[in-house]
């Protein structure tokens, strides 16, 4: 058994950035945008009024009388220039007139008239927003996966598209002879298929494009069948039949197809039968059946492999364990690093954490109870309650 951050590297060894592609901005929400994205234009491209009310040159005092001389609003400037003495009526986002240096707001003067004086108390505040206060031309967006604020920031920097990696391509196989599809009639040996609709859900959370293929029977054409559908995809996810036995036949089939395995089996609970590597074009990754198994080994494996394909920095590929104050005494792990689900309780420093008392991998009740995984290292002593410990979140 190799350990896990072993496991990884070489998990991550088998994907390459994909290509990048040029997508309208309205289709790039949560696309992995992989270079910066720069402005070619200040904003605001002028210096503009903050506030409803009346530009004017100077600092004036309570009791200083102004002659209105035009007006400005949103799109519509007013383009003679200000002298002393004079007001322009301004509205929110209008450009300043030439000449003027304060905008005072509406609610600090009287008007009759064209003539408007400046009330006691007057706020002092210059009320402008000068050009380039958000950002200039040639400041940039840095690499990110785009968000609905970003969107925003794209636009004002007048984008209409953005070039984003291309969706990383996963075909997810399901394998087993006691699986069935949710909604069908299970026989008296057979459970509902339940770890593909999460790990679909995490592969599409992360930004690849999945293929759910139908569920594989064990046996080898079976198998060989699906595994032709996943032609074309990046990575190819089987679930279960990674073990070894005798109707375990993910690797001896894979294997014949092409398979070039960088490891089977890992020091971890749960999950330790696992299994990475080539197939031709695609990378595979085997995880284990159990559905907590394949979850947790989704979150700590087949996450970062997408992030890579994505192009994301080598910081951002691994989950970034978090600390906490251990609620509860734990035993010692022995010689394989535990994944415990557990819950957090917020407080005013470090959150609690407490494991739940029932760990068997098959208990999908408790991992949908759980919002943390408890990291427990490979051969760690028992700890007690009010140790600070490290974890990951759900």
């Amino acid at each position: 058994m190799i350990s896990v951050d072993e496991a990884l590297t070489r998990c991550l060894a088998l994907v390459q950035p994909l290509a990048t592609e040029q997508v309208p901005l309205a289709r790039a929400n949560g696309r992995y945008m992989p270079g910066p994205a720069h402005a070619s234009r200040d904003q605001p491209p002028f210096a503009a009024s903050a506030m409803d009310g009346y530009a004017v040159q100077g600092d004036p005092v309570p009791g200083a009388r102004f002659t209105v001389v035009g007006e400005a609003g949103a799109g519509h400037g007013w383009h003679g220039r200000l002298g002393q003495l004079q007001a322009l009526r301004i509205f929110t986002g209008a450009p300043l007139p030439d000449g003027a240096t304060r905008v005072i707001i509406q609610e600090d003067v009287t008007r009759e008239g064209d003539i408007i004086t400046v009330q006691p108390g007057a706020d002092a505040a210059p009320h402008i927003r000068p050009a380039g206060q958000d950002f200039r031309a040639g400041d940039s967006l840095s690499p990110r996966r785009i968000s609905p604020n970003d969107l925003a920031l794209l636009a004002a920097m007048n984008h209409t598209t953005v070039r984003v990696t291309r969706r990383p391509i996963v075909a997810l196989i399901a394998t087993g002879d006691e699986l069935v599809m949710p909604g069908e009639t299970p026989g008296p040996d057979q459970i509902i298929a339940s770890n593909s609709f999460a790990i679909k859900a995490l592969c599409e959370d992360a930004g690849a494009e999945l293929r759910l293929l139908p569920i594989a029977r064990d046996s080898v054409p079976a198998l060989t069948t699906v595994f032709d559908l996943a032609r074309g995809a990046d990575l190819i996810v089987t679930t279960g039949g990674a073990s070894v036995g005798d109707h375990d036949l993910v690797a001896q089939v894979a294997t014949g197809l092409g398979l070039d395995r960088a490891f089977w089996k890992i020091a971890m609970r749960p999950g330790k039968p696992l299994m990475a590597g080539r197939m031709g074009e695609a990378a595979m990754l085997g995880l284990p059946g159990n559905p907590v198994s394949a979850i947790v080994c989704a979150h700590l494996f087949l996450l970062p492999m997408i992030r890579a394909l994505l192009g994301m920095p080598q910081t951002e590929l691994a989950p970034q364990p978090r600390r906490a104050v251990l609620a509860a005494d734990v035993g010692p792990t022995g010689p394989r690093t535990h994944y415990m689900r557990a819950a957090l309780t917020p407080t005013d420093a470090l959150p609690q954490i407490t494991p739940f008392d029932r760990q068997d991998s098959s208990l999908l009740s408790v991992l949908a109870a759980a919002d943390a995984l408890l990291i427990r290292p490979s051969g760690d002593g028992p700890r007690r309650a009010g140790e600070v410990v490290s974890y990951l979140p759900l």
